[in-house]
């Protein structure tokens, strides 16, 4: 069955070798993650190879994604490896510290203290150790336990309500990048991203370090800190997708408030032409268990549900026990989620502007295909970006995006409701077209019989040019 949503894999022990991803792709898995918070560039580069040549062995193109570690900040390393932190005790943070102990442990961002003042506080390992900060004194953060429990080396610091000033880019980042580039890395994650400035500098050094590869990546801004909800549309124009991180964005903001957050981005992802995916957490359990719980079920499908295009996988798949049976089960639970979806595409074209031809007809094929039943939609697209507006509304229309750039071709991917095929450029208009239902009809998308609505652009192989669209009925003469 076609699947709309699609999945995004994280890949590490678990799933490093050939055989486990070609699996992992018959699977369902659409974008391979690459977490550089671990692994050398030469793990990566070896990762790399073994991801295209299963997508190869597979038949499709699958894309690679790098996901920036970004300013992480963490406590030290302990004498002993852990200390146990009792509520109601005094505890150091200390900037200076080389080994931790009973008393105080360093920092890896020696710049914490200057963001501190009394009554601040810090949520240590995701929230699940709470410091209320009494003073600070020179380099060192005096704080109280209020919540208590085992401290281990280098885990992560948040300020509650955010507001911390590590850059977004760090000097381990822009080396990233340049080792992202030389693997044909197709999107880049950039973590804490406060403002769009953050997005537009990591884009800038994406296109430098791209440029001799031939790529400039699109660009993912990872929604995790506090500040970047103001400043969400800012990064929502700066960026061509996000990600609802909802790990760190959840210990600055409360628990509770993101499910409504989550909503929120998605909505206004779409209403921005940009893609989201959704990500932590969501298939925890399958770590060490072959079946989900029935929350983290109910977790997927509203994710599916709130428009999302990408649900994402993390330790699941990287470290978990299951990486194949997680990918399946996400799968099935987003075919399910998808049948019940209702669709409101003449409620979505209220109000709405086109302002440009190409996505004047893109929104055209997509209202004609739903209204007159349509097998398919068939775009001839250079650059993706007539599927990518498509993709913005849920018709139950399957929209398919022939492209002659493997480069498109993987970028779409990640595209909702879109499956991305390759064709090489033909300059006739009409053969093209042919070429584009025979296709579509080999590969089983579409029968005899079946309507089809078509878009492509005169002339043809230019970017940004679809001008057209044709109604066909397979079998009938073009």
């Amino acid at each position: 069955m076609h699947r709309a949503t699609k999945i995004v894999a994280t890949i590490g022990p678990a799933s490093s070798t050939p055989e486990v991803l070609l699996q992992m792709m018959q699977a369902g898995l659409d974008v391979v993650r690459f977490n550089f918070s671990h692994g050398t560039a030469d793990d990566h580069r070896q990762r790399a190879q073994y991801v295209r040549d299963a997508a190869k062995q597979c038949g499709r193109e699958v894309a690679l994604m790098a996901d920036l570690q970004g300013p992480k900040i963490r406590v030290g390393k302990f004498e002993n490896g852990k200390v146990t932190l009792i509520a109601g005790n005094a505890f150091i943070l200390d900037a200076r510290c080389e080994l931790g102990n009973d008393e105080r442990v360093g920092l890896d961002y020696p710049d914490l203290p200057r963001d501190l003042r009394n009554g601040d506080v810090l949520l240590l390992n995701d929230g699940l150790i709470v410091l209320d900060v009494v003073r600070v004194i020179g380099e060192e953060i005096h704080t109280t336990v209020k919540v208590g429990g085992d401290l281990s080396n280098n885990k992560g610091i948040n300020r509650q309500g955010g507001g911390l000033t590590a850059p977004a880019l760090t000097e381990k980042d822009m080396e990233d990048i340049k080792t992202a580039m030389s693997l044909g890395a197709d999107f880049v994650a950039v973590s804490f991203p406060k403002n769009a400035t953050d997005m537009e500098m990591a884009r800038q050094l994406a296109n430098i370090a791209g440029a001799p590869y031939g790529i400039k990546p699109k660009m993912i801004a990872k929604i995790e800190r506090a500040e970047a909800i103001p400043a969400l549309q800012g990064i929502l124009d700066a960026s061509d997708g996000i990600m609802v991180a909802r790990g760190d964005l959840a210990v600055e903001v409360g628990n509770a408030a993101v499910p409504a957050l989550q909503k929120r981005m998605i909505r206004m992802a779409r209403e921005s032409n940009k893609f989201v995916i959704t990500a932590t957490q969501m298939m925890e359990s399958m770590i060490y268990a072959p079946v989900p719980t029935r929350a983290e079920v109910s977790d997927v499908a509203n994710a599916v549900l709130d428009g999302t295009d990408a649900v994402m996988l993390s330790a699941e798949t990287a470290a978990g026990k299951y990486p194949v049976t997680t990918i399946e089960t996400m799968a099935a639970i987003c075919l399910e989620a998808e049948k019940s979806e209702q669709s409101e595409l003449d409620k979505d074209f209220l109000d709405r502007t086109f302002t440009r031809i190409d996505q004047s007809i893109a929104m055209g094929a997509l209202f004609t295909a739903y209204h007159l039943g349509a097998k398919a939609i068939v775009a001839l697209t250079e650059s993706g970006a007539t599927a990518l507006w498509m993709s913005r509304h849920w018709s139950h229309v399957p929209i398919f995006a022939l492209t002659p750039r493997i480069g498109s071709e993987r970028t779409m991917a990640l595209y909702r409701n879109v499956t991305s095929l390759h064709l090489d450029t033909n300059t006739d208009r009409d053969i093209a077209l042919q070429q584009a239902l025979e296709v579509v009809v080999s590969k089983g998308y579409a029968a005899r019989g079946d309507m089809v609505v078509l878009t492509v652009g005169e002339p043809m192989g230019q970017a940004g040019g679809t001008n057209a669209m044709k109604i066909v009925r397979v079998g009938d003469p073009f």
